[in-house]
């Protein structure tokens, strides 16, 4: 069984590594007239293996058209280098797989990546899978722990209004503090208490628009701007065949996002799973710039590029 470590509050966030050896290139491409948006990302994350395991690493930057990357994976084991092997996941998610020997485990990635990715569509599959519960977003539930009255005027809005006023809903009902929820909560823990880190605000807003027929998913991503830094949880929910983003915090401008992983919850998006076995992080380091500014509106409506 596969154990993920959550986003947001176990990081030690500052610095970013020195080089690691290569993973991938592509060649890169600009815009015409002028040159393409370039972003800068990447983590180390250290720790320790205590008997051997097995680990699934979604860090690497998601496959998509319209954007062009040179980075760079490495992972080692008391120094050494340790085989790993690339899954395609849904969206572009670019699952990495390690079978690691006991010992002080370093994972570096880095990543340049030029242009805009497409807007993602929504396809009927979409439509049938993220509008149900699932393990940490429970929308089935959602009823019986918000005011149903409020969850049936949530309903009776517009897609687009319905989005904005949950994204609005969300962002007064919890505050972000740092380090406050668990790894294994779902989204009545931060309901009750007020509070979360991102993957409880994504998971909150998930269930909201799952629980009124809107479907909602949630995408890890690299954010420029993001502070604390760390790696980011988001929400994209699907109106008129496009899926739009949503980010109740308001941490981190929308439009300079890039897109990691994609799937119901923090299940599928976690940035390390492991199989339960000993493994204690030392740190986790998270590195995230964009070569334009960005100013975030909360009520724009913006795609992840």
């Amino acid at each position: 069984m596969l154990y993920p470590l959550s986003y947001g509050g176990e990081s030690q966030p500052s610095g970013f590594p020195a080089a690691a050896a290569p993973c991938q290139h592509e060649p890169m491409s600009e815009r015409p007239g002028g040159a393409a948006l370039v972003r800068e990302v990447g983590c180390a994350i250290v720790g320790e293996l205590g008997e051997p395991a097995s680990l699934v690493l979604a860090i690497a930057v998601a496959d998509a058209e319209g954007l062009s990357r040179s980075e760079r994976l490495r992972v080692e084991v008391d120094g050494r280098a340790v085989d790993v092997a690339e899954h395609p996941g849904p969206e572009g998610t670019r699952w990495h797989t390690v079978d690691a020997p006991a010992g002080s485990l370093r994972i570096d990635y880095e990543a340049t990546v030029r242009g805009r990715a497409r807007p993602a569509r929504v396809s009927t599959l979409d439509r049938i899978v993220d509008v149900r519960p699932s393990r940490y977003v429970e929308s089935d539930i959602v009823p019986a722990l918000i005011d149903a009255e409020v969850v049936r005027g949530l309903h009776e809005l517009a897609p687009v209004d319905r989005v904005l006023a949950v994204r609005d809903a969300v962002d007064g009902a919890l505050e972000y503090s740092w380090a406050t929820t668990r790894p294994t909560d779902g989204i009545a823990e931060p309901l009750q208490a007020g509070q979360g880190v991102c993957r409880d605000f994504a998971h909150v807003v998930t269930g909201l628009l799952r629980a009124t027929d809107l479907p909602a998913r949630v995408v890890s991503v690299y954010a420029p701007g993001l502070t604390p830094m760390d790696f980011h949880a988001v929400v994209e929910v699907a109106v008129d065949g496009e899926w739009l983003l949503i980010d109740a915090t308001g941490l981190a401008p929308r439009r300079a996002m890039l897109r990691v992983a994609t799937g119901r919850d923090a299940a599928d998006t976690a940035f390390l799973a492991s199989d339960g076995s000993a493994l204690a992080l030392a740190s986790v380091r998270v590195r995230a710039e964009a070569s334009e500014a960005f100013e975030e509106r909360p009520s724009e409506l913006v795609a992840l590029g």
